[in-house]
């Protein structure tokens, strides 16, 4: 009677949902997931939503839009955005590059430098920006040095243009980019390059044909979150640049447009302008890293 009644009892809700292919585990995402619902998505879509509304709905729809592509000081917001957060990103991501390779093996020293690395991450753009105000400015100690070692004769401008912001990104990106750097190319099995050595191999042609080619994937990443970063940039650039200049950034115009002219959906526009331009650089990256390593595969194969 017992067997029978266990026999015809329900299953657990654990066993139903693992019949389905649904694991357990699976709900320590919802916190997570709920976060991102209420302070990401939602004021994402807002946000999105809000760009199509113009004060006043002037121009239509797409009216906010419109009169940003139509401002050529607006429009030139997305070419100084590029010409800062490009260079910094592919100087923080080549930087890197031989750093991890030198420092993936048993290193002296190497737990001191990476907690090194971690201080300007930690420090924040804001404290960064105003020790490089004191460091570079034209009374600044390095100013003040090389005027007296007779190198240059007047101070060489390294403050409010576009080279203050970006060097400010590569103090605050380049840790970043290391770090993951180098966390990827730990996990390349070293046996391959003693392979590769054991064929003749030399140090140069080993990094080509077996480093690189297993590191590229995790560059990609590295490269795309760094530029994301770097493209975001808004304390350096009003610090550090000419925010009405050289350095009149995408975020720069949304925070005028939000807090000075107090049009917010002008505001929103610029953030689905910006958005939609780190996307495609996004997805530009992640499509060349698909097709190289696909072409990298057929060749291996072959």
């Amino acid at each position: 009677m017992t067997a029978a009644v266990s026999k015809g009892a329900r299953p657990s809700l654990r066993h139903r949902l693992a019949d389905r292919g649904f694991d357990r585990i699976l709900l320590l995402v919802l916190p997570a997931l709920t976060f991102m619902l209420v302070l990401f998505f939602y004021p994402a879509v807002y946000g999105g939503v809000l760009s199509f509304q113009p004060l006043g709905g002037k121009g239509g729809p797409f009216g906010d839009y419109a009169k940003f592509f139509g401002d050529p000081y607006m429009r030139e917001s997305i070419w100084n955005t590029f010409r800062i957060a490009l260079p910094a990103a592919l100087f923080n991501v080549l930087a890197a590059i031989p750093i991890a390779v030198r420092m993936r093996g048993r290193v002296r020293g190497k737990r001191t430098m990476n907690t090194l690395l971690v201080v300007p991450i930690s420090l924040g753009t804001v404290l960064v920006s105003e020790g490089l105000l004191t460091y570079l400015g034209p009374r600044g100690w390095l100013n003040r040095t090389l005027m007296g070692l007779g190198i240059i004769h007047q101070p060489i401008q390294l403050v409010h243009n576009m080279w203050g912001v970006i060097i400010s990104l590569i103090i605050t990106g380049f840790p970043f980019a290391f770090l993951l750097t180098l966390s990827y190319i730990s996990g390349i099995n070293p046996k391959m390059e003693e392979a590769a050595s054991t064929l003749g191999a030399g140090p140069w042609k080993r990094f080509r044909y077996v480093t690189l080619p297993l590191l590229a994937p995790g560059l990609a990443i590295t490269f795309c979150l760094t530029f994301v970063l770097a493209f975001a940039v808004f304390p350096s650039a009003v610090l550090l640049g000419n925010p009405a200049g050289d350095s009149h950034v995408l975020a720069v115009a949304a925070a005028n447009a939000a807090f000075q002219q107090y049009d917010y959906p002008m505001a929103s526009a610029i953030s689905v302008i910006t958005a939609v331009f780190e996307l495609l650089v996004v997805a530009l990256v992640l499509a060349l890293r698909s097709r190289l390593y696909s072409g990298s595969t057929a060749g291996g194969k072959g």
